[in-house]
């Protein structure tokens, strides 16, 4: 069979072990030629392709409840569930998504873009089937890395608690994004080496010899139950938390893993089946990939490893900038410490961490324990710089608030992937933050427009003693070595100015400079604000601005509800003042996978929208 010709799993049952890890290896390169052409989650999918293979082997999707952490290991489910002949469209404008949906298939029950939910929903699925009265499988699959959030330990302590039947994967690669740590990996890896499954198979084995039915145990076989008695042993961490434990199984071999599931599906209560896996299994690239460069990749060339899309010259990302920036003030500064959320790569803080060991923190995926983490370094005198995601800062929500801004301590928060983030979809879009934090008493919000700006920011956020949050987006930008200059908190700046021009457009971040070189090209009458900083907010500006009385358009790319617009409007009914003021930006909806040039067109954010817009408010 054909990949692009499977419609559902079924076809799996009547398959024998050699077949299914032809089909495996068939998967495996699928996914390297085809993520190749699209880009997405390549080395996670790679080690979990038997893994997949070997659950809908045992288990009856989508009656069975088989889900993935995350989810951008899902693409090996993808496949088996009849959606190969999509591949094309991975990631892109109105194609499937990068991770599970539930509006894509039936067999996608759960859908997540971030880490350490699936423990908590399990348990929930599995309270529901048993108040129904109901009688199927509840597998979630979670990595070794998301086990340094609280939230999967907190479900954990739940599942053990409730003893409902639920059959935890523990997909163990000892690599997350980046190079897992903590006190958790070092229990996980002295279960790698325990002696438990060795002792399953044997025992397992002997029940079977001189027994007509053979490899039928593969298909059921109820002495199998007995055997695994003797399997569930060394449980470890999960011990402690009152979890029955088998493992650790290979998980690129498809006969162990079918024995372990099976054994676990017979299993009464929660067990976890811990399978060591290899991240970027069957492409070297990955394989020796230590610092998880090729988590995920943008279109790459199959041979060679290298990217088909090069940085242009005298440019670098926004989160390169950034760090460079914080390294070299860490320079003149030992006060600066860094920390990140298991997200060192991402955030491009390696040479930081290199330069300054004892002043870099990975805290795992733990955005909350970093939060909270940065504020006690703070108010013992530090000064630290928390770079997190804009999507994944929404999980620290309550210590930024309680923690940091309520004790007014001097909390540096480097907002990456702030903005549209373009293909990883709806939830890692970070258009939420501004909504977030302004409310927030004492808290800094600012976005710059280009890289001087940048610089400048983050020299002025490490010269002051509040919570700074500065948001950057995920792009390039063409760098800049000018000299530091502060920068007057809650101060705008107004570019292409007459009093002859017709709108004032209020904006920030990247898109001042493309309206304004729109503007200044075609000698467009229209004055360009840059409105830098979302708290505070410019008031002297404002009040000339509506002195002018002329048609003001705020051009946003970010939610509209707590935005730049809202709070203007909130500061013009606070000070009885009036605006002809008409706004742009995202409306009450989640957005989409896309390139971001696709979405903005799509929201009608884009350029062309605008000044199409701008002309109208001209007449």
């Amino acid at each position: 069979m054909r990949l692009d010709e499977i419609e559902n799993p079924a076809f799996l049952k009547s398959m024998n072990v050699d077949e299914l890890q032809d089909l495996s290896d068939e998967i495996r390169q699928f996914l390297i030629e085809s993520i190749a052409k699209t880009g997405g989650h390549l080395a996670s999918n790679l080690g979990v392709v038997e893994l997949t293979v070997a659950l809908h082997y045992v288990f009856d999707s989508p009656r069975d409840k088989i889900f993935f952490d995350v989810g951008h290991q899902c693409y090996t489910h993808k496949i088996l569930t009849g959606r190969a002949k999509y591949f094309d469209t991975l990631r892109k404008y109105r194609g499937i998504s990068g991770f599970e949906k539930r509006c894509e298939s039936e067999h996608d029950v759960w859908e997540a873009g971030h880490s350490s939910t699936s423990l908590s929903a399990a348990l929930g699925m599995a309270v529901a089937r048993d108040l129904n009265n109901e009688d199927y499988s509840v597998v979630p699959v979670i990595g070794d890395g998301a086990f340094s959030s609280g939230m999967a330990l907190e479900a954990l302590n739940e599942i053990g608690s409730e003893k409902k039947k639920v059959i935890i994967v523990f997909n163990d690669n000892n690599m997350s994004i980046s190079k897992n740590v903590g006190a958790l990996t070092k229990g996980f890896s002295r279960l790698r080496y325990s002696k438990g499954y060795t002792r399953f198979k044997q025992q397992t084995r002997k029940n079977l010899k001189g027994s007509d039915l053979g490899d039928a145990v593969y298909a059921g076989l109820k002495s199998i139950k007995d055997a695994f008695k003797s399997g569930v042993v060394d449980s470890g961490v999960f011990g402690e938390f009152n979890l029955d434990y088998l493992g650790p199984v290979d998980g690129h071999n498809i006969r162990d893993l079918i024995l372990a599931f099976q054994a676990a599906k017979l299993h009464e209560g929660p067990i976890v089946v811990h399978v060591i896996t290899t991240k970027g299994k069957g492409y070297g690239y990955c394989e020796h990939d230590t610092e998880g460069l090729w988590h995920g990749v943008s279109p790459f060339n199959v041979k060679t490893g290298k990217p088909l899309a090069s940085t242009p010259e005298g440019c670098s990302s926004w989160s390169r900038l950034t760090s460079s920036t914080v390294k070299e003030l860490a320079e003149s500064n030992p006060d600066i410490v860094a920390l990140t959320p298991a997200m060192m790569n991402g955030s491009a803080l390696q040479e930081f961490f290199a330069k300054y060991p004892d002043r870099s923190f990975d805290c795992g995926i733990a955005e909350e324990h970093a939060a909270t983490f940065a504020a006690g370094l703070a108010i013992s005198g530090k000064h630290p710089y928390f770079a997190v995601y804009s999507s994944f800062l929404q999980r620290c929500y309550d210590q930024i608030n309680h923690d940091i801004c309520r004790m007014d301590l001097p909390v540096v928060i480097g907002i990456d992937r702030a903005g549209l983030c373009g293909e990883d979809g709806d939830t890692h879009h970070g258009v939420f933050d501004i909504g977030l934090l302004t409310p927030l008493p004492h808290m800094i919000l600012s976005e710059p427009k280009d890289a001087a700006e940048c610089r400048n920011l983050f020299y002025t956020a490490f010269a002051q003693n509040h919570p700074f949050a500065i948001r950057f987006p995920k792009d390039v930008v063409k760098n800049s070595s000018a000299p530091f200059e502060k920068v007057e908190v809650g101060t705008w700046t107004v570019h292409h100015d007459s009093e002859e021009n017709r709108v004032i457009i209020l904006t920030y971040g990247e898109n001042v400079n493309r309206v304004l070189n729109k503007a200044e090209v075609n000698d467009l009458p229209y004055t360009v604000v840059n409105c830098r900083f979302f708290k505070p907010l410019d008031e002297n500006m404002l009040h000339l601005i509506a002195d002018r009385n002329k048609p003001v358009l705020v051009y946003e790319s970010d939610m509209l509800r707590g935005g730049l617009s809202s709070l203007i409007l909130e500061w013009c009914c606070d000070h009885g003042k009036m605006m002809n003021l008409t706004r742009m930006g995202i409306g009450d909806e989640y957005v989409p996978q896309g390139s971001v040039r696709q979405l903005r067109a799509d929201l009608s954010i884009d350029l062309d929208s605008l000044l199409k817009k701008a002309e109208e408010l001209a007449v």
